[in-house]
C-alpha cells in the first residue's frame, strides 16, 4: 500500500483494517457471582440510613472536603475552649464567692 492510499483509508493500518468498534467485553464473573453481588446491591442500606447510622456524614459535600471541614470545626472548637478556660474563675474567686470551700479549693503554687 502506497502513502497515498494509506491516507485516502485512514481506517486501514499497517496491518490490515482497523475495526471500528470494539467487541463487546465478556464478563469474568460466573453467573453465581453476579446474582450474589445483585442480590448484595439490592440488601445495601439507603443514604438516610446510613447517615442515621453515622457512617456517612450529612450534607452536601464532596468527601474528600469533609475530612478539611470535620478538622476546621475540630480547630474552631479547640480555640473555644482555650477561650473559656483562660476566662474561667480562679479557685480563690469561688472560695471568695461561697461556691467552693477553703478545704475543697487546690492549693495554690
Amino acid at each position: 500500500m502506497s502513502s497515498t492510499e494509506a491516507a485516502a483509508n485512514p481506517a486501514e493500518g499497517a496491518s490490515g483494517p482497523v475495526p471500528a468498534t470494539r467487541p463487546a467485553r465478556q464478563n469474568s464473573l460466573s453467573a453465581e457471582t453476579l446474582q450474589a453481588l445483585e442480590k448484595r446491591l439490592a440488601q445495601r442500606p439507603d443514604r438516610q440510613e446510613l447517615q442515621d447510622r453515622n457512617i456517612l456524614k450529612e450534607g452536601n459535600i464532596a468527601p474528600a472536603l469533609q475530612a478539611a471541614r470535620e478538622q476546621l470545626q475540630r480547630s474552631q472548637l479547640e480555640d473555644k475552649l482555650d477561650q473559656a478556660l483562660l476566662h474561667r474563675p480562679k479557685p480563690e474567686e469561688l472560695v471568695k464567692s461561697g461556691i467552693l470551700m477553703p478545704e475543697e479549693a487546690p492549693a495554690s503554687a
